[in-house]
């Protein structure tokens, strides 16, 4: 899937099939569904995972929570804009999927 596949897709009612959790996870934020995307998100025990659920706490608006997963993701803690985060994730994460 390509980034323009994905973006295209958010126009439907439903995450297209077979596309991995973090991905559906992004898929539903972007759909403001947020606790879905977070339920998602925290069933994922890996960096990615961990990356995912600190962008949630973030936009949730939860720094400390969201500088702990930043930390368990190995990553600095995002400053820009949460759209910027967003996609970012996303391309990151469509990059390794096969």
């Amino acid at each position: 899937m390509t980034l323009d596949t994905f973006l295209a897709s958010l126009a439907g009612g439903s995450p297209p099939a077979g596309l991995p959790p973090l991905l559906r996870a992004l898929w539903l934020d972007a759909q403001g569904d947020w606790d879905s995307a977070h339920h998602v998100a925290q069933e994922i025990d890996d960096g990615d995972g961990a990356w995912v659920h600190a962008y949630l706490h973030r936009k949730e608006g939860d720094a400390g929570n969201a500088g702990y997963w930043y930390r368990r993701s190995g990553r600095l803690p995002a400053t820009g804009p949460l759209a910027d985060e967003w996609r970012t994730i996303v391309e990151t994460l469509l990059a390794s999927t096969p």
